[in-house]
């Protein structure tokens, strides 16, 4: 049976994945361990079941997952597993929230200059853009800035492409920054895969173990500049996990409210990030070592949630100093887990950051930001929907029977601190006094 089942992702060559898909409609594989990138685009029928390892991070994506089985009009089994994860927690609990509930809007900031730009490049190649089609966008400061630097010409008609501009090759459809590293096996030059390179220095740093279609490997090098990454065949018996110092800071005003001690915004902000090393752990979970790494800072201009709260505040509500940090930082971990179900977005696509002593006027303060150049909308969807968001938060995170805190509740898998420190009950006093500061309630 073994040899009837096989993995599937994106990352793979485009051959391998035809191959592998050909395999599967003729019956020759029962079946295929997969990522979303079977989720659209495929009609293989003949499946009679879906097993989900997760929720997928939107409605959309569960029923376009669960889709898959039953194509020819037969029955289906659909299965879905809860993760140790907030959301999956909050749905097992509330399962209206997923069944009931249609399918979410699309997210999208179409003025973000990183994600106009090179559309207006794409359309102008196709078809010169006049200036009422410009302007229809709102996209005036992002041509002219495209005008000045080189890349289209200003003509009384319209704009026009440079001679000789080639760019819907560097548009990536599936969303990524900063293009791809190119996973290749020393010795032999033959190509994985490939990876974001905004998520390689986390996933194929030296030292981490890489796993290709059931088969594991290890980094050699990693040079962002060529865009490669070396791995050589090797199962050392552990998995590695990396470890990140993240910092933030506010860029602009952006759109701030206050209630009385809390203060909730949509705020522009600067995340720099840096793999400081990672853990190898055995495969039964023990910790062999932890072992340093000098990488390059990464750096992100972006959009985020900003909550602050004054230090009196939280005392008040039985939040002393000690506990702060833990608080904030559970509170941040869930919150991030929950914000899919507001926005059409993967926990993935957001990221989290919670000091004691923050960038504005040094308070208390948790963020959550898009993480794509000039913000995806995501955030900006949770700023509005703050109430609802953060209860449903609370929610999640009382309805865990754990004592102090795990991955269904608090605990992130992408935590760079380790998950240290976390205060589960902390988290909750925080999120219930936000809750009610914004919707004026005294209970």
């Amino acid at each position: 049976l073994a040899q009837q089942v096989a993995s599937y992702r994106a990352g793979y060559l485009a051959e391998d994945r035809r191959a592998l898909e050909r395999a599967l409609a003729e019956g020759e594989l029962r079946g295929v361990a997969t990522t979303n990138a079977l989720e659209l685009g495929m009609d293989i029928a003949g499946l009679d079941a879906v097993v989900l390892a997760g929720f997928p991070g939107t409605v959309a994506s569960f029923w376009q997952q669960a889709g898959r089985a039953g194509r020819r009009g037969q029955g289906a089994l659909i299965v879905l597993i809860a993760r140790d994860d907030p959301l999956d927690t909050y749905l097992v609990h509330h399962p209206a929230a997923l069944l009931d509930k249609p399918i979410e809007r699309v997210v999208i900031d179409p003025a973000n200059p990183y994600v106009l730009g090179p559309q207006l490049l794409c359309a102008a190649t196709e078809l010169p853009l006049t200036d009422a089609e410009v302007r229809m966008w709102g996209a005036e400061p992002v041509a002219e800035s495209l005008v000045d630097d080189g890349l289209l010409r200003r003509r009384p008609s319209g704009f026009f492409p440079a001679p000789g501009l080639d760019p819907h090759p560097a548009v990536d459809i599936r969303g990524s920054t900063g293009g791809q590293i190119a996973i290749l096996e020393a010795g032999t030059g033959r190509m994985l895969g490939s990876a974001g390179a905004g998520q390689a220095p986390a996933s194929v740093h030296p030292g981490a173990v890489y796993l290709h279609q059931g088969e594991s490997y290890v980094v050699d090098s990693l040079d962002f500049e060529d865009a490669v990454a070396f791995v050589h065949a090797e199962d050392p018996g552990y998995t590695t996990f990396a470890r990140e110092l993240t910092d933030i800071n506010v860029t602009g005003a952006g759109e701030r409210a206050g209630y009385g001690p809390v203060t909730v915004g949509l705020v522009p902000v600067s995340v720099s990030n840096t793999v400081t090393g990672y853990l190898r752990r055995r495969m039964d979970g023990e910790v062999i070592d932890f072992v340093e790494l000098d990488m390059p800072t990464r750096s992100l201009e972006t959009m985020a949630v900003m909550c602050t709260i004054t230090p009196e505040a939280l005392q008040d509500n039985g939040i002393d100093p000690l506990r702060l940090p833990g608080s904030l930082h559970a509170a941040e971990h869930a919150a991030i887990g929950l914000l899919p179900l507001m926005a059409s977005c993967d926990r993935g696509d957001i990221g989290g950051v919670s000091t004691a002593v923050g960038p504005v006027d040094g308070l208390p303060t948790i963020f959550v930001y898009d993480g794509y150049p000039g913000g995806a909308g995501f955030a900006a969807r949770g700023f509005r929907t703050m109430d609802r968001w953060w209860e449903a938060t609370a929610s999640a995170i009382e309805a865990c029977e754990c004592p102090s805190g795990c991955p269904s509740c608090v605990q992130s898998p992408k935590c760079g601190n380790g998950n240290d420190p976390l205060d589960k009950d902390g988290a909750i006093l925080v999120l219930r006094m936000v809750v009610r500061l914004l919707t004026g309630r005294t209970d």
